[in-house]
């Protein structure tokens, strides 16, 4: 369907796909980026910029932490930042439960198009939330360290959405907060914590932000092998 196009001169792409792949999730890490490549390729530009939507929360809500093929698909969009010249609109906290197909779509549409305004035309404008960059672990906390790290806060009451868990892997939900601009996470049931996630649900319900208002992407600090890792 694509092909067409190719002879044609274009500015950037928006995409926004995802949920049918959420069962291959660990392949997408590979696929996703193969695309984004091989279009740059086809339309012979290098540096063609190319904006994705984070798959918004769908399904019901979990009580307990635990595995998410959607959660992983999210971490496969994640990683693909790493390309040069990409950016990605997180939609966590507008997408709707009941419904794939969430009906808001403007606001999806303005969290891209901040992105482009930003990237492309250079204006001086907060288009991301926090980004997760990096951990440590001090004494029975995990200290986590975010790009886009401006006025890092809650977005209303205490921080919420964070798991942690010791060797054992099994994840708790864990007391969050901040200090001086980093998030400190911790729990009494795990004295020797190794491993932070976030967001990590279908559905998940964290309220982590800056100074932009906008959602901090789901992550985790983690390599233990996902639910859809086997899955070809």
């Amino acid at each position: 369907m694509i092909a067409p196009l190719l002879d044609y001169k274009i500015k950037g792409v928006i995409w926004y796909q995802g949920e049918s792949n959420a069962e291959r999730a660990h392949q997408y890490q590979k696929l996703f980026p193969l695309l984004i490549n091989d279009w740059r390729e086809k339309f012979k530009d290098k540096n063609l910029p190319f904006f994705f939507v984070q798959l918004a929360n769908y399904k019901q809500q979990k009580e307990q932490p635990g595995d998410s093929d959607w959660a992983e698909l999210r971490e496969a969009q994640f990683l693909t930042l790493k390309l040069p010249n990409t950016g990605m609109a997180v939609t966590t906290d507008i997408g709707n439960g009941e419904d794939i197909h969430p009906k808001n779509k403007q606001d999806v549409g303005g969290r891209l198009a901040n992105i482009a305004l930003a990237k492309l035309y250079n204006m001086k404008i907060e288009y991301s939330g926090p980004i997760y960059k990096s951990y440590k672990i001090e004494n029975n906390m995990i200290v986590l360290d975010f790009d886009f790290n401006t006025d890092i806060k809650s977005k209303e009451g205490v921080l919420k959405g964070f798991s942690i868990a010791g060797s054992d892997q099994k994840f708790y939900w864990a007391e969050a907060k901040i200090v001086n601009g980093k998030v400190v996470v911790y729990a009494q049931n795990v004295t020797n914590p190794v491993a932070v996630r976030y967001n990590w649900a279908d559905n998940p319900n964290g309220n982590l932000t800056n100074v932009s208002g906008l959602p901090a992407s789901s992550f985790r600090t983690d390599v233990w092998k996902g639910i859809t890792q086997e899955k070809k």
